[in-house]
Parts: C-alpha cells; sequence; structure tokens
C-alpha cells in the first residue's frame, strides 16, 4: 500500500497497533508531550507530503485530552502538505451530547464535528455511533461502521441455545439495532421502557414483550455508569428470564461501573475494544472483548484504494 500514513494518538495504542499489524504498516513517527502548562504538543518524526494519512484516536481515557490532541494531529499533517487526513474515531467523543433536549443546552457532538473539519480532517471512520445523525453534522465524507456482524457471530458462537433467546433493547432509542439483529438470527425482540428523574438516574422500567423460560440478550451501543443496563437485567430476571447477557459496542465502564456489573446477574458482559479493557478485564471476570481492528483495518484499505466500505455493514471481514 504505497503513499500511506497510519499514525496513533496516545489514547488507544494497543488498538492502533493491531490496526498497523494487520495492514502490515508501521505506525508512523509520532512525539506527544505537554508543556509544564499542560498545553499539548504534537511533533510528528516523517514526511507526510503528499500521503494519505490516517490518525487513530478513540474518545477515551482523558477525552479533553484526546480531542485535542487528535485536533493537533490532523493539523499538524494538514499543513505539512498531506494530501488526504482521515481521523479514524472508533468511540466518537461527545456522542451521548447530540441534540437540544432541554433549555440552553449545548450539542456538543456539532461543536466537535465543527472542530474536526476546521482542523483539516477530509474524511471520518467511526463505529456505532450513539446516533446516526451525527453524521449529518459534517460537511465531510463520514463512514459510520457497525459491530453488528461481530455481535451476531458471538452470538451465535457462544450462546448454546441462541434460538431460544430473545434479543432485548435496554431502551427505546435502540429499537432499531435490536430489530436488525432479530430478524438476521430469526429470533423474538423486546424492549424496555425507561423513565428518568435526571441524567443517569432511572425512574422506573417496563418490559415489553417476552422473555419467560428463555435467555435474555441486552443489546446497546453503550454502557457508561451501568446503572441502566444492570437495572434491566433484574428486570429481566423478575420477569422470569433465565439467564442475561450483555453485548455493548462501546465500554465505557466510568465511576462504579465496574461494581455495578459485578453484583449484577449477567453471564456476560461483552464489550468490543473501540475503548481500552485491560484493566476493567483485571477487576471483572464477566467482561468479554471482541476485537474490531479487523473492521477499522479493512475500512482503511478499501478508503485508501477507493473502494466500497458498504460490504462491512453486514460482513465480518476475514
Amino acid at each position: 500500500m504505497p503513499n500511506i500514513k497510519i499514525f496513533s494518538g496516545r489514547s488507544h495504542l494497543d488498538l492502533s497497533q493491531k490496526i498497523a499489524d494487520r495492514l502490515g504498516l508501521e505506525l508512523g513517527k509520532v512525539v506527544t508531550k505537554k508543556f509544564s502548562n499542560q498545553e499539548t504538543c504534537v511533533e510528528i518524526g516523517e514526511s507526510v507530503r503528499g500521503e494519505d494519512v490516517y490518525i487513530i484516536q478513540s474518545g477515551c481515557g482523558e477525552i479533553n485530552d484526546s480531542l485535542i490532541e487528535l485536533l493537533i494531529m490532523i493539523n499538524a499533517c494538514k499543513i505539512a502538505s498531506a494530501s488526504r487526513v482521515t481521523a479514524v474515531i472508533p468511540c466518537f467523543p461527545y456522542a451521548q451530547q447530540d441534540k437540544k433536549d432541554k433549555s440552553r443546552t449545548p450539542i456538543s457532538a456539532k461543536l466537535v464535528a465543527n472542530m474536526l473539519s476546521i482542523a483539516g480532517a477530509d474524511h471520518i471512520i467511526t463505529m456505532d455511533l450513539h446516533a446516526s445523525q451525527i453524521q449529518g453534522f459534517f460537511d465531510i465524507p463520514v463512514d459510520n461502521l457497525y459491530a453488528e456482524p461481530t455481535v451476531l457471530k458471538w452470538i451465535r458462537e457462544n450462546i448454546s441455545e441462541w434460538k431460544n433467546c430473545t434479543i432485548v433493547s435496554p431502551d427505546a432509542g435502540g429499537a432499531k439495532r435490536v430489530t436488525s439483529i432479530a430478524d438476521q438470527l430469526n429470533m423474538d425482540f423486546a424492549l424496555i421502557h425507561k423513565e428518568r428523574t435526571k441524567a443517569n438516574e432511572v425512574d422506573c422500567m417496563v418490559l415489553v414483550g417476552d422473555v419467560n423460560d428463555r435467555a435474555a440478550i441486552l443489546v446497546d451501543d453503550m454502557a457508561d455508569t451501568c446503572g441502566t443496563i444492570c437495572l434491566a437485567a433484574d428486570k429481566l430476571l423478575s420477569v422470569g428470564a433465565t439467564r442475561v447477557y450483555a453485548i455493548l459496542t462501546h465500554g465505557i465502564f466510568s465511576g462504579r461501573a465496574i461494581s455495578h456489573i459485578n453484583t449484577a446477574c449477567f453471564e456476560a458482559v461483552v464489550v468490543t475494544n473501540t475503548i481500552p479493557q485491560e484493566n476493567n478485564m483485571k477487576h471483572c471476570s464477566k467482561i468479554q472483548v471482541i476485537d474490531i481492528s479487523m473492521f477499522l483495518a479493512e475500512a482503511i484499505r478499501r478508503t485508501h484504494n477507493g473502494e466500497s466500505v458498504s460490504y462491512l455493514f453486514s460482513h465480518v471481514p476475514l
């Protein structure tokens, strides 16, 4: 693959290395440091003139630092005469703030989109956006990949009685995602209607559907404090579910999330590695990780070669 350079920010070096290894490339040289006043400084250590540049940085860890680092790396490559700069953002930062749901609140996802465009990004590759309309916040191409093919594969390979399971969405917003998976597996689906008193606090839950004498598989795009998904698991057991699994694309697991999972009734909590999970796995044996580096690597390869990326929406790359 000539005329291509891949650089990694500091948020998820392990994933970046897996992507580079799959493409048979070396990660580009980049030095990132902070001055004593905490300003971020980035030095690109090799020529990018005329190159097709891909910068991998996930929205995790110190999210604000990761975002600023990404913006500076994009700008550094752009003013160093890179022909195209693509930001590969496995977990899009501020994606939960995608609409104005009350007075005087910002649409921060739109602000991040503007910042990426102004920094010089020509293309965005991301995975399972919290809301698909975030793609419309950009005036540049956005490829929103889906973890769904790997979810289908994991269910078939790891749940012996999967044909007698029910796919459950923990909220109404995830109904489309759940029905798509249920249709492809020819399974029943259900959803949980929840009412919130305030952010991250759920007042009550109502199950719409049937999980009696069946294993239930909760599917969502992200879990932050895990309060909602743990309450959903308790609700499913109370109405007759035999076992409960959770499958999530982005395992943010902030605050007391790990202790919530440890005390909850999950058989397994399955997440992708859009966010590093090594430390979480040490403290919680229920967490299992699906590697999605092959999706991002194949998306980079196809983008660089001018091929269609839509194949990845329904197939796991070999």
